[in-house]
């Protein structure tokens, strides 16, 4: 199956962000990028706002399908075990610069957070309240603690080692429960 020109502008502007940060987007660097005029860039998008909103949409999308692919099914077969295991997992070792950049990126909106906002409450949203319910502390501690991780290589620039990584992704799966 083809990908679609937008869908091949979107994953070029993903590699501007990889590279240069999220400031760096503009008609031209992702033109320049997806090889294409600024023209055939504004056929797909009438604004930046418009690009940069699909871009968060595109990425939340692509962190969605980590999830999935490492929960082995959707979140909505999943467990909340599963699901949280996923979240971490695609935090703690799979996540990619552009992703990281655009949630943060997206906190400076309700718009640009709404993506993102909407798979976090798939795959790890948390407890309803207060509750005496160790696993339900597991698993919300286990989510703070991929949280942290990711906000501190997107904060630092810093990649882990990709040991340290699976070790961190390891450890934070077995502190959760199978108890639903």
């Amino acid at each position: 199956m083809r990908t679609s020109k937008r869908t091949q502008i979107l994953e070029a502007a993903a590699r501007v962000v990889e590279r240069e940060g999220v400031k760096s987007v503009t008609f031209d660097s992702v033109a320049a990028e997806a090889g294409l005029t600024k023209g055939g860039l504004l056929y797909h998008f009438a604004s930046r706002e418009d690009l940069v909103l699909a871009i968060h949409q595109h990425l939340a999308d692509r962190w969605e399908a980590g999830m999935a692919a490492a929960a082995g099914k959707p979140a909505a077969d999943a467990t909340t075990t599963e699901r949280l295991t996923a979240y971490t997992r695609v935090a703690t070792q799979s996540a990619t610069r552009a992703e990281l950049l655009f949630m943060l990126e997206g906190a400076t909106t309700d718009e640009h957070a709404a993506p993102w906002n909407a798979v976090i409450e798939r795959w790890a949203p948390p407890p309803a309240s207060a509750t005496d319910d160790p696993a339900t502390l597991d698993r919300f501690i286990a989510r703070l603690a991929a949280d942290g991780l990711w906000l501190y290589e997107s904060l630092t620039a810093e990649r882990l080692d990709p040991d340290l990584r699976q070790t961190i992704a390891e450890r934070l799966a077995a502190t959760l429960h199978d108890g639903d």
